[in-house]
């Protein structure tokens, strides 16, 4: 089955859109730029021949594939999302197709001094021969989850127009806000109809995810006291240095840079400071719950040992929980992840099960009562101007789609 050109017409059009979310926002969808390609594509499913088409007023794109056969079997949803993450600017995205990849430098900018390889990423090296998309050096190319979203719009193209297909009833969803943790905040899980679904999130060829962090906003308010520096000891609390202090107290063991596989960190993301007010913001990640709670215990001693040092200022530290592990939830419905490795080895790739270092719409669904394990869509280096997916592993992730659905029509 090759979709690649069907692929890549859409995902360049999709990479195109700025859809970047802010986690400052109060509004939902964080910011109305994701509506453009949430009506785009609701547009698209209606000239595919998507039955039931939806966007709803909070951004939510939602549609049906009827079944090809007779007979009850398990209706099966398929998800991406559509913003991209505000780490790196999604807007004025210019991708750029590197042809049959030899296996050197892919010069993404020359002028910024962007260059991909497998030094810097060895990840890379199963894509030799494959045809890789980059963005310019200027931004993000937007593959999470833009490569997502035409993956499954071209295997549900594929699929309405192949009936001898067999599979059930299939829904789709697009949802907004997944990068700052609040995708499915009002995502209607009974009104959606799934009993089991699949998010198209993931990264290179042949991995499959069941696991992810549980996962914290970390934010820390500081109040402090400015006076002339000319008269200032014992009566200034300068709110900008403390928020240096609390960041570097941090152990540099427990920073993302610092940490891999099931390894916890916190991640300050974000100081905005001045002498009498600053503010962190940041993330807490761990798979084990007990373990996460535990890296909060030790930011609050961070902070309370920062009160006895500045008792001219206040600090305050909240945490805000965004998503669990939902593998808690999959492991309980087994056929979920036997179906898709099954789709996986059907399309002649070795499937590698591993726990997500970050989370998708599919943690919080899993625990709104629909499991939701998630899929790769060829693509690495996301949220940042190295970022880059491979054709040829979009393309295998829409033939496992298609299997996939297949699988669940036996």
């Amino acid at each position: 089955m090759d979709l690649k050109n069907s692929i890549y017409k859409r995902f360049e059009k999709y990479a195109k859109i700025d859809t970047q979310s802010d986690e400052k926002s109060e509004t939902f969808p964080s910011t109305k730029k994701q509506l453009a390609l949430a009506k785009l594509l609701a547009g698209e499913l209606r000239a595919i021949g998507a039955k039931k088409v939806r966007l709803d007023k909070y951004g939510y794109v939602t549609a049906e594939i009827p079944a090809t056969i007779k007979g009850r079997v398990p209706v099966i949803g398929l998800l991406a999302h559509m913003d991209t993450s505000p780490a790196a600017s999604g807007a004025g995205v210019k991708p750029q197709v590197h042809k049959a990849w030899k296996g050197g430098d892919i010069v993404i900018s020359r002028r910024h001094k962007v260059i991909l390889n497998t030094k810097n990423c060895p990840e890379l090296a199963a894509c030799r021969g494959e045809d890789i998309v980059t963005a310019s050096g200027d931004t993000l190319l937007g593959a999470d989850n833009k490569a997502g979203i035409a993956i499954i719009m071209a295997a549900a193209e594929h699929l309405l127009r192949h009936k001898e297909i067999p599979h059930g009833v299939l829904k789709i969803g697009f949802t907004p806000d997944e990068e700052v943790g609040q995708g499915v905040k009002y995502f209607g899980v009974k009104a959606f109809g799934a009993d089991y679904a699949y998010t198209f999130d993931g990264a290179i060829a042949g991995e499959v995810e069941d696991e992810t962090f549980n996962a914290d906003g970390v934010t820390i308010k500081i109040t402090g006291k400015s006076v002339h520096p000319g008269t200032a000891k014992n009566a200034m609390a300068n709110a900008a240095r403390i928020a240096a202090d609390i960041v570097a107290a941090w152990p540099e063991n427990l920073l993302p840079e610092t940490t891999e596989k099931r390894e916890g960190f916190v991640m300050f993301t974000d100081i905005t400071a001045e002498t009498e007010k600053a503010e962190i913001s940041g993330i807490a990640r761990e798979h084990d719950l007990k373990k996460l709670k535990a890296l909060e215990r030790q930011l609050e001693a961070i902070v309370a040992a920062a009160r006895l040092k500045y008792p001219l200022a206040s600090i305050e530290l909240a945490f805000r929980e965004q998503y669990r592990n939902m593998k808690e939830v999959i492991a309980k419905h087994p056929a979920v992840m036997d179906k898709l490795l099954a789709a996986v080895r059907q399309a002649g790739l070795q499937p590698h099960v591993t726990p997500v270092r970050g989370g998708t719409d599919g943690a919080r669904l899993s625990f709104m009562g629909l499991p939701t394990p998630n899929v790769f869509t060829g693509g690495y280096n996301y949220h940042g101007r190295y970022e880059w997916v491979s054709l040829d592993g979009m393309n295998k992730s829409a033939e496992v789609l298609v299997n996939l659905v297949r699988k669940w029509a036996e």
